[in-house]
C-alpha cells in the first residue's frame, strides 16, 4: 500500500515523548537504516513539538560494521534504550544468522508484545517471519527474498509489487531505498501528510528514473 546539518543526539528521557528506535547490527544494509534515519531524524529534530524522538540502538551499544563496511554508531544498547513506540528493523546480510538466532528472535517477540508499531526494511521482514510475527499478515521484502519470505511462513500474504505494505501495527517495506518511502509514510501516518511533505522537501527527496 503506497500512500503517500548536524544535529546533537536526541534527548529521550521525557516520558511524554514517543520513541522511535532503529536497530543496527553487524551486516546491516547501510541504506536500510540510514534512509529511514534521515527521514525520521529530519522530522523529529526539525519538528520537536510533534512529540517524537528517534535514536539508533545496537545489541551492545557499540558501533556496527555494516554490509558494505561502513561503521555506524548507536545511541543506546538494546538493554538501556528507552521503551519504544516504533521499531525499525532493517535488513541486510546480517539478518541471515538472525533467522536461527533464538536470542534475537525472542527479543523481537518481546518487542511485539510491548511496541505499538513494528516496521521493517528489506529482509528485516524475514526476521519478523522467523519470529512468528507475520502469520496471516500482509508483508513485503526485497524482491530477491520474496520466495524465502513465503518459505519461512507460507501464511504471509506477500505483496510483490508495493514499495511498502501498511498492515496496521506492522509495516514492512521492499528493499533498501524503499525504506525512505516507508519512513515518509510513517511521518504522514503519525504527524499528517503536510508534515511528511515538509520533511520530503527538507531532505530534497524527489526521485526520477535514472534512464
Amino acid at each position: 500500500m503506497n500512500d503517500t546539518h548536524d544535529h546533537a543526539p536526541p534527548a529521550s528521557g521525557d516520558p511524554r515523548r514517543h520513541q522511535i528506535g532503529i536497530l543496527l547490527f553487524d551486516g546491516v544494509e547501510e541504506l536500510d537504516a540510514v534512509g529511514p534515519w534521515e527521514v525520521l531524524s529530519a522530522w523529529t529534530q526539525q519538528h520537536p513539538d510533534d512529540g517524537w524522538d528517534a535514536f539508533c540502538l545496537s545489541p551492545d551499544g557499540r558501533p556496527v560494521r555494516s554490509a558494505k563496511t561502513l561503521v555506524l554508531g548507536a545511541h543506546h544498547s538494546i538493554d538501556d534504550a528507552p521503551a519504544l513506540d516504533l521499531l525499525v528493523h532493517p535488513g541486510g546480510p546480517g539478518t541471515r544468522p538472525m533467522l536461527r538466532d533464538e536470542r534475537h528472535l525472542d527479543w523481537v517477540r518481546r518487542q511485539r508484545a510491548t511496541v505499538p508499531l513494528m516496521t521493517s526494511v528489506c529482509t528485516g521482514s524475514l526476521v519478523y517471519a522467523a519470529a512468528g510475527l507475520l502469520v496471516g499478515r500482509r508483508a513485503t521484502t526485497h524482491w530477491a527474498s520474496l520466495n524465502l519470505l513465503s518459505e519461512l511462513d507460507p501464511t504471509v500474504v506477500t505483496d510483490v509489487s508495493s514499495r511498502f505494505v501498511d498492515d496496521g501495527d506492522l509495516v514492512t517495506s521492499a528493499g533498501v531505498s524503499a525504506g525512505i518511502d516507508m519512513a515518509l509514510h510513517l511521518v504522514a501516518r503519525l504527524a499528517g501528510v503536510e508534515r511528511a511533505r515538509e520533511v520530503r522537501r527538507e531532505i530534497q527527496y524527489n526521485p526520477l528514473p535514472p534512464i
